[in-house]
């Protein structure tokens, strides 16, 4: 069982950033792929970014070149710097952790945090 905890949510202007923060239980070398989900009222969740052990990573066309995903191996924590924020990027973002096992790939969600983006 893997347990994620995010933080750094809120509400802001756009235009401004904010950072999400997730901490994972589990050594995160040993995870496969981490990433941020969101899912806002009355749309489907999908994927804002993810990293793959092997750095590889994946963007959503929308928050390409204003969102970056990195990850702290020391702090078994993966962020998500998110900047020029939009009011259309208001959702509650959504950790995700992909973990191998002998018979096939596990995924663990957080709670969630709100990003509210509005004037």
């Amino acid at each position: 069982q893997v347990r994620l905890v995010e933080s750094g949510g809120g509400q802001v202007q756009p235009g401004k950033s904010l950072r999400l923060s997730c901490v994972s239980s589990l050594d995160i070398v040993t995870i496969y792929e981490l990433g941020w989900y969101r899912q806002a009222p009355g749309k489907q969740r999908e994927l804002v970014a993810a990293m793959r052990n092997t750095l590889a990573t994946d963007y959503l066309d929308s928050v390409e070149g204003r969102f970056t995903i990195s990850r702290d191996n020391a702090k078994n924590t993966v962020n998500l710097q998110m900047d020029n924020l939009r009011p259309e990027d208001t959702a509650v973002y959504i950790c995700n952790a992909r973990v191998g096992y002998s018979s096939g790939i596990k995924d663990f969600w957080g709670q969630g945090t709100q990003v509210t983006v509005s004037s």
